[in-house]
């Protein structure tokens, strides 16, 4: 089982409203408990890519990172006041996010390009099919806030755009 099933199994399981589920294969065994707290699951796919598997079976080591994760947004908010002027292009499905079209081909946009509604800005794949996300907005890239292949949430912040 790779990271990506593992955490498309978190997602269903959050928006299921079970509060366990346990799964046994060959070789891996995983329970995930979601609790009265939104934000466990969460946490738990904050974890996810650092691959700590084994320690979150204990239930004392899933909020320790919580108030980590929450001390870095303070930082941010000041950031966003910056980038107010400017138009978040948020990820419509859950997937995995990609900046090109292939391997060998040259990226959608960079930072600095202009773009018009209905240029194709990145693809996301979600259930083995590659979904284009045309841009709705017309101005300039401003910053890419997803790195190459990496999964994607719903409404997650994916370019900022200038429209001026």
């Amino acid at each position: 089982m790779d990271l990506k099933e593992i955490q498309n199994l978190i997602r269903f399981v959050a928006k299921s409203g079970a509060s366990e589920v346990k799964l046994e294969m060959d070789d891996v065994k995983i329970t995930i408990k979601t609790g009265d707290d939104d934000k466990a699951p969460t946490t738990f796919l904050q974890q996810m890519p650092a691959m700590q598997m084994a320690p979150q079976a204990p239930a004392a080591a899933a909020p320790a990172p919580a108030p980590e994760a929450a001390a870095p947004v303070a930082p941010v908010a000041p950031a966003e006041d910056e980038n107010s002027k400017y138009i978040t292009i948020k990820s419509p499905i859950i997937g995995t996010f990609y900046r090109k079209p292939a391997p060998d081909k040259p990226m959608f946009v960079e930072v600095g390009k202009q773009i018009s509604e209905g240029d194709v800005l990145c693809v996301i794949e979600a259930m083995k099919l590659f979904n284009e996300i045309e841009s709705e907005v017309s101005g300039t890239i401003v910053k890419i806030l997803v790195d190459d292949s990496s999964p994607v949430e719903f409404d997650q912040p994916l370019f900022l755009v200038d429209p001026s």
